[in-house]
Parts: structure tokens; C-alpha cells; sequence
């Protein structure tokens, strides 16, 4: 008896360094409880692009060939045994995260802190969990959300930065009216402005060193005002680099015309002296929201922070914010998000698309923010 033939489909995979290739797969029906995806577009995030230079992201390094990608959205062409939600035809955004459902974690509606959770395009478990860079994934359809109908593939792509800054926002207890810092003028740090606009936040503000996307943020309606950080030599110790944490926060907050500080701030840089001007950026009795994957030990003004209670939080990816995210995208709120998307590539063409996220700006000299990679690209 011959062998069963299966259909193929192409991937692009991760086997260290700067080394990509585009290879046929075989295409395997979905499993019980899966759905399998034909993915449309699939946005490229700082860690998939760490994962590319440098074959690891932070503590987590490749150890056998990897598919990257976890920002996702695509069409249901068939659904596994046990599948009632989802049918063939059905667009869909991936909740990238595979949580297990059986510990404390995911029992309080934590699942992101879920210790067995696999992800996506994540080297930190092993065998590794392919991401989004191919044709079509199977994946558990209890984290497959229907798009609604005035949401594109892209857009459908941005709900999981989206839902980081919305697992933020709430972690920070945004409220209508607070006043908001944001550090990093990035397609995370725009997220950060887009919700807490969408939140009632009274006045957005944001720090950045690139003036492009200073601009780009005050033109396009996310932030009301902005300040440009000056490119200063190293410092020569830790006590230098607090003490021009503080003067450098001391400026913008003048400049701001905010001398007391702001409500909430979200760091999404995850630079050292950012995250220190944070803290002197904070109101007393304030929070700083520390969302940028940055450096690993940082040296921080705890007495600054202590004396005036402003409370520094931790968040880590989300955890039940996909629903909110896509409603959110529908309800036009998010003015101008689509602007995110500056470039955009075919699935072969993923190597490039890397390239141009690492030097930050394309032939032309146009800024990139965040770019896409897939069909209808």
C-alpha cells in the first residue's frame, strides 16, 4: 500500500544568525480541538528580531530550527474533532500563547505567568512552538478569535501588541481623566498612546531620541506634545548616569509644563536611563508601568521612588485581552493605527523584511515602525 501523500506549504525558518530559509513542509491536518489557518499577515516584533541577528532573545537561545511570528491573522480552511466555534471560511486573529490550563496561574485568569505556557516563536521551551512565518498553522482554536467584519488581516495582526498595552493599561488601573507618560515612540509606545487616548487619558505625552517619530506620533493624533532626548556620551558610573536620569526627566517635565509629574508612565523602551527618568517622571503617589524588554539588571533611584510611593509594576505579555483588542480595533477609536504598518513584504521576501526592521529605515529614508510580512502583502 502506498503512503499517504500530504499537501505542502512553505515556512520560513530560523537556524541561527541572520540564517533564514524558506522551506516546503508538509501540510498535516489540524488535531482534535485545533484549526488550521491560513496565515494572511503576520506582524514582525522586537523579539522575533533578536531571534534573527542573534540566533536568541535575551536568556533564550535556539536549539533546533524555528519558525518565528506571533502576530497574527488569517483564514480557518479546516477545523479538527471537537471544533464547534470555528468554521472554514472564518477569519481570525491567533492568540499566539498555548497556556495549560490546569495550574494556579491559568485557575485566577492568569495564564501569561502560566509556568507550563508555550508560545509561539519562543525559544524559552523546548521542542520550540513554531510561529506564524508559514503558510498555514494548526493551532488550539480556543485562541482563535473571530474578526469582525471592518477588521483587515493587518489590523487583526496588531491585536497582540494591542492586548500588551491593554494588559498594561489595566495593571497600571488607567483612569479617564490620569495623566500619561509614555518613553519610546515606537509601534509600542504609539499602542501605549492609542489606548490610554481610547481610555480618556486628559493629556499624552512621549519621549523618544528619534525626532521622525516624534513627529510622527504629534501629526497622526497620539500624542499632544512630545520632547526629544538629547544623544549624551556615555556616563562614567552609575551615579552620574542617576544623576542625569533626573536632570534629563526634570527637563522634559519642564518643557511638558507638567513640574509635578504624570499619573501613569509607561516605559517602553527598556533602556537603563529611560526607565530611570521614569521614576522621577511619575507623579508622587504615581506608577511606572515597565513594559520594555531591555536590559536585564538595571540600577534603579529606589529612594525616589519609595519616599514618594510611586509604585514601579512589571507586565508581561496579557492574558484575556484578545476580545477587547478586536472590539476594540472595530469600534474606530484607535484613529490612525493603520499608519503603524509602514512596510510591508511577501513571505519570501522575510529575510529583507528583518534587514529593514534592524536598520530602522528603508532606501528612502523613511522610518519604519512596524512592518508586515505576508499574503496580502
Amino acid at each position: 500500500m502506498s503512503p499517504v501523500a500530504f499537501p505542502t506549504q512553505n515556512a520560513v525558518v530560523l537556524y541561527g544568525p541572520k540564517d533564514l530559509r524558506l522551506e516546503e513542509r508538509p501540510q498535516w491536518p489540524p488535531r482534535q480541538n485545533e484549526a488550521q489557518v491560513a496565515v494572511m499577515a503576520t506582524g514582525l516584533c522586537g523579539s522575533d528580531l533578536h531571534y534573527y541577528l542573534h540566533g536568541r532573545n535575551g536568556d533564550f537561545a535556539v536549539q533546533a530550527p524555528m519558525v518565528l511570528g506571533h502576530e497574527a491573522a488569517g483564514i480557518v480552511t479546516a477545523v479538527g474533532p471537537g471544533v464547534r466555534h470555528l468554521v472554514p471560511g472564518q477569519r481570525v486573529a491567533i492568540e499566539a500563547g498555548i497556556m495549560c490550563n490546569n495550574c494556579k496561574y491559568c485557575s485566577e485568569g492568569r495564564y501569561n505567568l502560566c509556568k507550563g505556557l508555550r508560545f509561539c516563536s519562543s525559544a524559552k521551551t523546548f521542542p520550540h512552538l513554531d510561529g506564524t512565518l508559514q503558510s498555514r498553522i494548526n493551532h488550539p482554536a480556543h485562541v482563535l478569535y473571530p474578526l469582525p467584519d471592518n477588521v483587515s488581516f493587518e489590523q487583526g495582526a496588531l491585536a497582540e501588541p494591542l492586548s500588551v498595552l491593554l494588559h498594561a493599561s489595566k495593571r497600571a488601573e488607567l483612569k479617564a481623566g490620569q495623566t500619561v507618560l509614555v518613553f519610546g515612540a515606537g509601534a509600542i509606545g504609539m499602542l501605549a498612546c492609542a489606548v490610554a487616548k481610547s481610555q480618556g487619558a486628559s493629556r499624552i505625552c512621549v519621549i523618544d531620541i528619534n525626532k521622525s517619530r516624534l513627529d510622527f506620533a504629534l501629526n497622526n493624533g497620539f500624542a499632544q506634545q512630545a520632547h526629544q532626548l538629547p544623544l549624551a556620551d556615555k556616563a562614567k558610573s552609575s551615579e552620574d548616569q542617576l544623576r542625569r536620569a533626573r536632570e534629563n526627566a526634570g527637563i522634559a517635565l519642564s518643557e511638558f509644563d507638567v513640574q509635578d509629574g504624570f499619573d501613569v508612565v509607561f516605559e517602553c523602551t527598556g533602556a537603563e536611563p529611560c526607565i530611570q527618568m521614569s521614576i522621577h517622571a511619575a507623579i508622587t503617589g504615581g506608577k511606572v508601568m515597565l513594559i520594555g524588554m531591555g536590559a536585564r539588571n538595571v540600577t534603579l533611584p529606589l529612594s525616589a521612588a519609595a519616599t514618594r510611593e510611586v509604585d514601579i509594576l512589571g507586565s508581561f505579555r496579557y492574558a484575556h485581552t484578545y476580545p477587547k483588542a478586536l472590539q476594540l480595533l472595530s469600534s474606530g477609536k484607535l484613529k490612525n493605527v493603520d499608519k503603524l504598518i509602514t512596510h510591508r513584504f511577501a513571505l519570501e521576501d522575510t529575510a529583507k523584511a528583518f534587514d529593514l526592521v534592524a536598520r530602522g529605515s528603508d532606501a528612502s529614508g523613511n522610518m519604519v515602525l512596524k512592518v508586515v510580512v505576508g499574503r496580502q502583502s
